[in-house]
C-alpha cells in the first residue's frame, strides 16, 4: 500500500512536529540521535523540514520567527476528515483554535488548537501527506500521551471531539485513561495532580522508539540535551525522559518485544 492510500481514522495520532529557533542545530541533533535525514516541507508558517528515516517521513521541524518566544515543545497531530468541522467542534467543547484551519500547500489542511487544560495539539486533514510513514523502528514515534493535572474533564473533551472510547484505570494512586478507536488503543491521558511540572503545564508527550534506552540517553547529553528522568523500566519497556538542546521534552523507549 502506498503512503497516499493510507487513511487514518479521525482521532488517530498521525504526525508530530516541533518549532524551534535554531533549525540547523536542531536538525544536527536529531540526525545524530535518530539518524533522520531532512527534506523541505510546506513553508506557510516559515522554514520547515521533514525528518526521514530510510526515505520515509517521520516528523516535522519548523523555525520560529526571531521575535516569537513560544514554548519549545513537540506537538501531536490528530487525524481528521474535515479540519474546519473539527475546529468548530473544538471551540464548542471549550477548546481554543489558535492557528487555522489553513492549507499546507498540497500536503493537507491543518489547525493548531488547545484543550480546556491548555495542552496544545494539531489536527491534520490529509491530502498528499498522510503523516508519519513508519512506526516501531529506531527514531520513530510509537506513542502519544497527554500529561495533565487530572483526566476526567479533559478526557470528556477529547471524547466529545474525536469520539474515543475511554478506558479508565481504576486505582487510588493512578489517574490514567487509555483512548481507543475501534477497540484499538491510540493514546493515553495521565493525570499527575500536584506533581505536574509547573513550567511545562499540561502537554502532549511524544514517545520515540530507540534500540537502546541507556545508550540513547547518554547520546542525548553528549549532543547538548538533558536527561530529566533517567532510564527506568515501565509497563511497555525501558524508557527515559529527555530534552533536546532547546528544551523540547520527549520520551525515548526501548519497547519490550511483542510475544
Amino acid at each position: 500500500m502506498t503512503e497516499a492510500a493510507i487513511r487514518r481514522q479521525p482521532g488517530t495520532p498521525c504526525w508530530v512536529s516541533l518549532m524551534v529557533h535554531g533549525l540547523a542545530a536542531t536538525e544536527e541533533f536529531y540526525h545524530a540521535l535518530f539518524g533522520w535525514e531532512f527534506v523541505p516541507g510546506p513553508q506557510q508558517l516559515g522554514p520547515y523540514v521533514r525528518g526521514l528515516r530510510d526515505g520515509k517521513e517521520i516528523a516535522g521541524i519548523g523555525q520560529l520567527p526571531p521575535d516569537r518566544r513560544l514554548p519549545i515543545a513537540w506537538m501531536t497531530y490528530l487525524a481528521t476528515d474535515d479540519a474546519d468541522l473539527t475546529a468548530g467542534t473544538i471551540r464548542s467543547c471549550g477548546g481554543t483554535v489558535g492557528v487555522g484551519p489553513l492549507d499546507a500547500a498540497e500536503a493537507g489542511r491543518m489547525a493548531i488548537a488547545s484543550d480546556p487544560a491548555g495542552s496544545v495539539f494539531g489536527i491534520w486533514q490529509a491530502a498528499a501527506h498522510t503523516g508519519t510513514a513508519e512506526y516501531g523502528a529506531h527514531g520513530t514515534p510509537v506513542w502519544n500521551e497527554l500529561i495533565t493535572r487530572e483526566t476526567s474533564t479533559v478526557g470528556k473533551f477529547y471524547q466529545a471531539v474525536f469520539g474515543y472510547d475511554v478506558e479508565a484505570t481504576v486505582s487510588a494512586d493512578l489517574d490514567f485513561q487509555t483512548l481507543r478507536l475501534a477497540g484499538r488503543p491510540v493514546a493515553s491521558l495521565h493525570g499527575m495532580g500536584r506533581a505536574l511540572n509547573r513550567e511545562l503545564g499540561s502537554h502532549w508527550m511524544t514517545y520515540f522508539e530507540v534500540d537502546d534506552t541507556d545508550a540513547a540517553a547518554r547520546l542525548v547529553t553528549q549532543l547538548g540535551g538533558q536527561v530529566t528522568q533517567p532510564p527506568r523500566e515501565g509497563p511497555t519497556g525501558r524508557h527515559a525522559t529527555v530534552t533536546d538542546p532547546e528544551g523540547a521534552v520527549f520520551t525515548i523507549v526501548q519497547s519490550d518485544p511483542v510475544v
